[in-house]
C-alpha cells in the first residue's frame, strides 16, 4: 500500500477494545488507513489544536473511562476549559477519547459506531 492510498488516519491507544473494534471494522471494508498509536507515536499540541478545531473539546475528552476516574479532583477541575483540557490531554493521551478517524480532507468523527463510520467513509462491511 501506498502512503498516497491512505486516506484515513485512526488515532488511538493499540490494546483498547474500542480501537480494535474500529480497525477491524476498517479492516472489513477494506479501507486502507494509517494508525497513529498515541502511546508510541505521541501526542502534539498541534495534533490535538488540529483536532479541536474540527470538533468541540469536550467529545474529545473522556471523562467516562478509568484515566478520567484515577484522576483526583484538583486535575478534573483543570479540565473545565479548552486550554486546561489540552494540557490534561497532553499529559494523559489516554484520556483522549478513542478513536479519532480523520479523513484526507480533515473531517474527524470521535467514538466508533458502525453505523457512522459507513457514513462518515461512505464504505459499508
Amino acid at each position: 500500500m501506498h502512503e498516497q492510498d491512505v486516506s484515513l488516519t485512526i488515532y488511538g491507544i493499540k490494546n483498547c477494545d474500542t480501537m480494535k473494534k474500529a480497525r477491524r471494522w476498517l479492516d472489513e471494508a477494506q479501507l486502507p488507513y494509517r494508525f497513529h498509536d498515541y502511546r508510541a507515536d505521541g501526542v502534539t499540541g498541534e495534533l490535538l489544536q488540529g483536532f479541536i478545531r474540527r470538533t468541540d473539546w469536550r467529545v474529545l475528552l473522556n471523562t467516562r473511562g478509568t484515566t478520567w476516574r484515577k484522576l483526583g479532583e484538583e486535575q478534573r477541575r483543570q479540565a473545565e476549559d479548552a486550554a486546561g483540557a489540552l494540557a490534561l490531554m497532553l499529559s494523559q493521551p489516554a484520556i483522549i477519547k478513542r478513536p479519532v478517524l480523520q479523513r484526507q480532507d480533515g473531517a474527524l468523527l470521535v467514538g466508533f459506531d458502525p453505523a457512522e463510520y459507513q457514513k462518515f467513509t461512505g464504505r459499508g462491511v
